[in-house]
């Protein structure tokens, strides 16, 4: 990779873990970036691209700035899943179900063969959200995102680290549970505990509620603003674009997993906001 003005870049894994690698997401700027041109796929479109097309196209993309410097979520987890898949010796749907599903007794995959397994996605429009196409666009500010809803039944679409696994609710909740817990079959408490804490030092996330931080995946509330958001100090939670929320608050006992199917009014704003303030009620943690 390199950088804007040309100069090569060295992108760690903790960069990737941590978004600080310097990548971007193609829904997070402007028609006509360099994520457009290089035809990136966020890992929502394009069924049938190969990952390793998908990370050459990324790699013509300058990065934002030098890794490390500053926070901005991107496709780091999708090119973190290509290594993952190296390092594992497998193609990463193998891995992740040796490493996690499958100690976890989790039904979750990459790709299903059935269409009805998948709930039926809807896009933010007015007055209702709208049923999605395949394409289907959507407003994301003052940008838009792409998505394909058959790549999940075409085996052909990269394993997407970021946005590719398909579920349930409940095996979300046995997975943040295992977490939540110390890391149950899957992880050291060591390597939860640090996962779930602060990873970018002073470098400070865009999030409504207090100051949020980063760990390896997940966003950490260090200081709570009880009068925007009811979560304690050492809440970590995170998000999906299909419309999906959840949060962690360990110093409740609390795991709480929306999903909504429907983009993006599910992921961020009123509505899970809501739920997190009838989920915790008058009182504040």
């Amino acid at each position: 990779p390199r950088l804007a003005d040309g100069r090569p870049a060295t992108i760690t894994v903790r960069h990737l873990l941590t978004h600080t690698a310097g990548l971007n997401y193609t829904f997070s700027e402007p028609e006509g970036g360099p994520y457009h041109r290089a035809r990136v796929s966020d890992g929502l479109d394009q069924p049938g691209l190969s990952l390793e097309e998908n990370l050459a196209r990324i790699a013509q993309a300058p990065l934002l700035h030098e890794p490390g410097a500053a926070w901005n979520y991107s496709l780091a987890t999708d090119v973190l899943g290509g290594v993952v898949a190296r390092a594992g010796g497998a193609p990463l749907p193998d891995v992740v179900r040796r490493l996690v599903t499958g100690p976890l007794g989790i039904d979750a995959s990459f790709t299903v063969a059935d269409p009805q397994q998948l709930a039926v996605p809807y896009g933010d429009a007015s007055p209702r959200p709208a049923r999605m196409g395949d394409p289907h666009e959507v407003a994301l500010g003052p940008n838009k995102a792409t998505f394909s809803p058959s790549r999940a039944l075409d085996p052909r679409s990269y394993p997407s680290g970021g946005a590719g696994m398909v579920g349930a609710a409940g095996d979300y909740v046995r997975f943040l549970e295992a977490l939540r817990t110390g890391g149950g079959k899957i992880l050291r408490p060591e390597t939860t505990a640090a996962m779930t804490s602060n990873q970018i030092g002073a470098l400070k996330l865009q999030h409504p509620g207090g100051t949020w931080r980063f760990g390896f995946g997940v966003s950490v509330l260090e200081a709570p603003d009880p009068s925007a958001m009811p979560s304690a100090a050492g809440t970590w939670q995170w998000m999906g674009a299909y419309g999906h929320h959840f949060w962690v608050d360990p110093s409740a006992k609390l795991t709480a997993v929306v999903l909504t199917n429907t983009a993006f009014a599910g992921m961020m704003g009123e509505f899970p906001d809501a739920v997190r303030r009838a989920v915790y009620g008058p009182t504040q943690p």
